[in-house]
């Protein structure tokens, strides 16, 4: 099994992130029903977010930002 599995990862890394990203979202969610169904749960489904979480989305948009506007452009409006 291990080595089945060492297989599918070497093949899954080898295809473009935004397919990588489905097969993971795949993954999770089978294994969360998987879970589920045994009172398990791998994510926490809470609808609050904690102060780290503020700023840590905060400091992505503004990292991304950064990136998409570099400063030697002007933005206007």
């Amino acid at each position: 099994m291990t080595k089945l599995l060492e297989q599918a990862i070497a093949q899954i890394k080898q295809l473009p992130e935004t397919e990588q990203d489905v097969i993971a979202r795949f993954i999770l969610n089978a294994l969360e029903n998987n879970l589920a169904g045994k009172g398990l749960y791998i994510i926490d489904e809470s609808d609050t977010w904690t102060e780290e979480d503020q700023l840590d989305i905060t400091s992505f948009s503004l990292q991304y930002a950064a990136s998409i506007f570099p400063e030697s452009e002007e933005i206007t409006q």
